[in-house]
């Protein structure tokens, strides 16, 4: 499993000149604050300077809560916070400073584990769907499809080699069972291809394929494909050309990311023109029962589908970057008070803050973008003075607060034959965090629990 231990590092002066008071040759900024050389355990780590990143390779299995500096190199004049022979716990994250008169830079140090991993797998156009917690890979092909000699196309890590290799023919009538190596990490993957033609649950979205996912809404597409029963990623696109049998279909879910966020209906319909397209075929869909999950900026369909009475979408949205995202320095939560026994939050832990039940959904250290998706309440440039009045105009149900009271969680109920639809726009429904290992975070499970509550809520009428 690979560790990431991450502390950003900014160079910076030790001191600022303040005034007339101090004359400039009072500050020496002219020293060098390069890191030459770093190993601990033995194990060299490669730095980058103008990352300001020290990246040490280690074993696939190798404890790091007591690693000593071997070595340790730094540009003259300067000193560095760790010293050669220091035993230091690596298990934790951990930064390098080096000063030089009146200049520091803090180094990241990111120890980078031997991984064998098969980072895609297809079978010509149908792109596999891979669990690296239980390394199974499961491809949906069309029933009738001849399976005995299909040729996969796969890409594992870099340096890593597979066998079979890709591109190599195999009959996919059973099991088959791929190995791959790289330096100390050996993996074997288990491939299952599954003949489906009219799918129960689908993830919809704006790529062709679910292989051309982001990070963020890949990360969500896996866990329903690997969890929900007879599930599929259908895209906007397939669903405008009919190439999907939507006739069994009980619930639809669209976890919709956008770098940098979408505040308001312009800017969706500009991002997501074929969404826009299909709605005529999602509101049949909705018309005859079907459910509908809609999370992050997803939540700007509601008024498409028609279930809103001001035809508005969420007053209040911003959001960050996968790949430069922001750390946080807390737990992070929203609130559910009186809506404690909503199906929703059936069997998720709950807590107390200042007299309010919240749900936490990531802790320290987690990565996010923080892509938020609300409805602000009582501000001088919004039109609704309260939850009550919002209900009354726009014709939501709220489930979920924001610490200043903004509506995080709705839902629209159903008229008895149109489906339900649950939107999901708080910060804290986050599901992929750039650069981080998420396992052992012991409140991101939340975010599954929540997401298969929703699930199976919408799905029944």
């Amino acid at each position: 499993m690979k560790i990431t231990e991450i502390i950003t590092g900014t160079a910076c002066l030790l001191a600022a000149l303040a005034g007339c008071a101090k004359q400039e040759s009072d500050f020496d900024v002219s020293g060098s604050v390069d890191v030459l050389a770093f190993a601990i355990d033995g194990y060299p780590g490669d730095i980058d300077l103008s990352a300001n990143t020290i990246t040490v390779a280690l074993p696939q299995i190798y404890e790091t809560d007591a690693m000593t500096v071997t070595a340790l190199e730094v540009t003259e004049g300067a000193e560095a916070s760790i010293k050669v022979g220091d035993v230091v716990d690596f298990s934790v994250p951990r930064s390098l400073r080096v000063t030089n008169a009146n200049v520091f830079q803090d180094y990241e140090i990111v120890l980078s584990h031997d991984e064998a991993k098969i980072l895609s797998f297809a079978l010509g156009e149908y792109a596999g769907v891979i669990n690296q917690d239980t390394r199974h890979i499961t491809v949906r092909v069309p029933v009738g499809t001849d399976l005995t000699a299909m040729v996969p196309s796969i890409t594992v890590n870099d340096g890593a080699a597979v066998s079979p290799e890709s591109g190599v023919a195999q009959d996919f009538s059973r099991e088959v069972e791929y190995t791959v190596t790289y330096k100390t990490a050996t993996s074997v993957y288990t491939v299952e291809v599954i003949e489906s033609d009219a799918p129960t649950a689908i993830f919809v979205g704006l790529a062709g394929s679910y292989d051309q996912l982001g990070y963020e809404e890949k990360a969500a597409a896996t866990w329903m494909l690997n969890n929900v029963p007879n599930s599929q990623y259908v895209s906007f696109s397939d669903i405008n050309a009919g190439r999907t049998d939507l006739s069994e279909v009980v619930v639809v879910w669209w976890h919709y990311h956008i770098d940098g966020g979408i505040d308001n209906k312009t800017k969706f319909e500009n991002a997501a023109p074929d969404a826009v397209t299909a709605v005529n075929k999602m509101k049949e869909l909705l018309d005859a029962g079907t459910g509908f999950v809609l999370t992050r900026f997803a939540t700007f369909y509601a008024p498409y589908l028609g279930v809103t009475a001001d035809d508005a979408c969420p007053n209040n949205c911003w959001g960050g970057t996968e790949e430069t995202p922001e750390t946080a320095g807390n737990a992070w939560d929203f609130f559910i008070t009186g809506h404690e026994s909503h199906p929703l939050y059936s069997g998720i832990a709950t807590h107390d803050s200042d007299g309010k039940t919240g749900i936490y959904t990531f802790d320290t250290g987690y990565r996010t973008t923080n892509s938020t998706c609300q409805w602000a309440l009582g501000k001088d440039w919004v039109v609704y003075s309260d939850a009550a009045d919002w209900r009354t105009k726009h014709g939501g149900t709220d489930l979920g607060y924001g610490g200043d009271g903004a509506v995080t969680v709705w839902e629209y109920e159903s008229d008895g034959t149109r489906g339900k639809v649950l939107c999901i726009g708080s910060g804290c429904y986050d599901w992929y965090a750039y650069g981080t290992d998420t396992s052992s975070d012991q409140y991101h499970g939340n975010v599954a629990a929540l997401t298969e509550n929703a699930i199976d809520y919408v799905s029944k009428q």
